[in-house]
């Protein structure tokens, strides 16, 4: 997958080059994932309706989901999270680290070699896309106040 740009100026000539239509809604939560990293749809239904006021919940699901299956956002499943949290596809084999008190999420640079960054030890025939990999922890500011 091609790296696309995600700027908030683009946000049109990316969504056309996914072959999807441009619209109002979409170029909002297009625009609310560039600006916010590992973000649940209610997040950017919030920054979403402070552009477009009464866009739906509903909505906004519909997009994230377009968007994920048009490779511009990917859906992000961390273990304990309250949901799924979306950011704009990189296209990369990148993990996250995840702080279990405060939730806080960050981004993990793939750990050693080329994606994907782990081989099983038996792929049962299949080739293999990816690997996710998730650190759990608590972070700094977290572990200060404990």
């Amino acid at each position: 997958m091609t790296r696309l740009d995600h700027s908030v100026s683009a946000a049109p000539d990316t969504l056309r080059r996914a072959g999807l239509r441009v619209t109002a809604q979409r170029t909002a939560v297009l625009d609310a994932l560039a600006a916010t990293s590992h973000a649940a749809v209610d997040e950017l239904h919030e920054r979403v309706q402070s552009r477009i006021p009464g866009v739906a919940l509903q909505t906004v699901h519909g997009i994230v989901n377009d968007l994920t299956a048009a490779g511009i956002a990917q859906r992000v499943s961390l273990p304990g999270a309250a949901s799924a949290l979306y950011e704009l596809a990189r296209g990369d084999n990148h993990h996250h680290v995840q702080c279990v008190v405060c939730g806080r999420v960050e981004d993990v640079e793939c750990v050693v070699g080329e994606a994907p960054c782990l081989t099983p030890h038996d792929d049962h025939g299949m080739r293999i896309l990816e690997a996710s990999v998730t650190f759990r922890g608590v972070c700094a500011d977290c572990d200060a106040q404990a």
